[in-house]
């Protein structure tokens, strides 16, 4: 159950961190609580937790750094905390592959509901993952349920995207629903405003220059020159077509 999930908060300020914490326990979550990315980091090497919100603006080593870190080597959803004001923040964020933000200061109950969209579409995607993969192409085994993305496969069945190679490239949920709605629709210019209903139907939190950030994230994993895009294309002024090989 979602409730049993255990969530790890990074956040400097202890006011903030306590208010927190009570919240999401209320919540019935599990809450490991962390003022700096070394007191994260100590936690981490005694489990991993399911879900990380974490701060961005902290001393020491920022959250955007934090996170950019752990994108490298695990699949941990991440929530970002900002000010109102730093869209820069998040921005940043996004790129380095946040699952969600939420801005200071907010009410508890949206974080909670956040973290509970979050952890659902986590936990689809890993209840779906197959337990084992050939080295074949996934087209070979699974013909009708893969997309092919230049070199790498969208299975739609196990949402995941995957290599020649059969195993799983990193992508956060909110850029497979962005995947599976350019390989339902290939040939076709999507709007901006066509993918953001798509991802808000499936819980995902965007804006304008989420969806454009998204796709940059996506470009790198599947484009040859991901600065000169053949696959996922910009169409000016309106907004993105897929264009699957052959």
């Amino acid at each position: 159950m979602l409730q049993n999930a255990s969530i790890a908060i990074v956040d400097d300020e202890p006011d903030v961190l306590s208010m927190l914490a009570d919240a999401l326990r209320r919540d019935g979550f599990e809450v490991v609580c962390c003022a700096s990315a070394a007191d994260l980091d100590d936690a981490l090497d005694t489990g991993a937790p399911d879900l990380l919100v974490l701060d961005v603006n902290m001393p020491g080593e920022d959250g955007i750094s934090i996170a950019r870190r752990l994108r490298a080597t695990r699949q941990l959803p991440i929530i970002m905390l900002t000010a109102l004001a730093d869209t820069i923040d998040r921005v940043v964020g996004l790129e380095v592959g946040a699952d969600d933000y939420v801005t200071k200061p907010f009410d508890p109950r949206e974080l909670g509901a956040r973290v509970r969209a979050v952890l659902r579409r986590a936990r689809h995607m890993k209840e779906t993952q197959p337990a084992e993969r050939q080295d074949a192409v996934p087209q070979k085994a699974r013909p009708g349920a893969v997309a092919c993305f230049g070199e790498a496969f969208l299975d739609l069945d196990a949402r995941c995207l995957v290599d020649r190679q059969g195993s799983p490239m990193a992508i956060t949920a909110t850029e497979f629903e962005l995947l599976s709605t350019f390989a339902r629709h290939p040939n076709t210019v999507l709007t901006r405003d066509r993918l953001l209903g798509d991802a808000a139907a499936h819980g995902a939190s965007c804006c304008d220059r989420a969806i454009d950030i998204r796709v940059t994230r996506i470009r790198k994993r599947i484009e040859v020159n991901p600065t000169r895009p053949q696959i996922i294309r910009t169409v000016r002024s309106v907004g993105y077509v897929y264009v699957p090989p052959g």
